[in-house]
């Protein structure tokens, strides 16, 4: 009888282990680096299948997140003083440009520029997220190559954008067909917390989505002010 309770209590400890066990393929802060792709202004002016502000909230959402998990981060620009202008505002404000090393480019793709490619194979991280402008051009083209190479692929869908909205997502769906993964940038900021007792990081995020989190941003806020949350 002890034998059997015993069997029972160590299958019940395994059980609850195994639930307790988080997927090997969720982002975790330490296991990613992120890359921010041609932010521009002029790329943002025919971008169509979302309106340019609701993009700059969710890139000032991604950028503000790499800052709260201190995620390694690459932003590079395409053509910056002779065609696509400077970056948005919300990039500035996590990543300064003169002291955040923007790597600016001519080729469309940026795993073919021998900085970018650098920068981002540097930072030693085997799990990429992607996101920028626009989706069919200079997003394919890096998502593509870095899964030939071996690398775990996340796309920020709604923090990319394109000329229209089927070309928006015919790219994304030729990038998940080769093995990239999906991925918003609510889903980002929310999937590295994950746990809301993690007190280290709980003030940063809730403040950054009251900042631009949309209407859940706005539910913080009433929490915090009625429910005193």
């Amino acid at each position: 009888m002890k034998k059997l309770i015993l069997i029972i209590v160590l299958a019940l400890e395994s059980i609850v282990a195994f639930a307790q066990k988080p997927s090997p393929s969720l982002l975790t802060p330490t296991n990613h680096s992120l890359v921010m792709v041609d932010y521009q202004s002029q790329m943002a002016f025919a971008t169509k299948n979302i309106s340019v502000d609701q993009l700059r909230t969710n890139v000032a959402l991604v950028a503000g997140t790499t800052k709260i998990f201190n995620v390694p981060t690459t932003v590079t620009t395409v053509a910056e003083t002779t065609f696509s202008g400077p970056v948005f505002p919300e990039v500035l404000e996590f990543y300064p440009k003169a002291t955040s090393n923007y790597i600016d480019r001519t080729t469309m793709n940026f795993w073919e520029d021998v900085n970018a490619h650098k920068s981002v194979v540097n930072k030693g991280k085997k799990i990429l997220v992607i996101g920028g402008l626009w989706t069919s051009v200079c997003i394919v083209g890096p998502v593509l190559s870095a899964i030939d190479e071996g690398y775990t692929v996340y796309v920020l869908t709604d923090a990319s954008g394109d000329v229209s909205n089927e070309a928006h997502e015919m790219a994304i769906t030729r990038m998940v067909q080769a093995g990239a993964r999906p991925i918003t940038s609510l889903q980002y900021i929310l999937e590295l917390q994950r746990d809301w007792s993690r007190s280290a990081t709980y003030k940063a995020v809730t403040d950054l989505i009251v900042k631009y989190g949309g209407a859940y941003g706005v539910g913080i806020q009433y929490a915090r002010t009625v429910i005193k949350h």
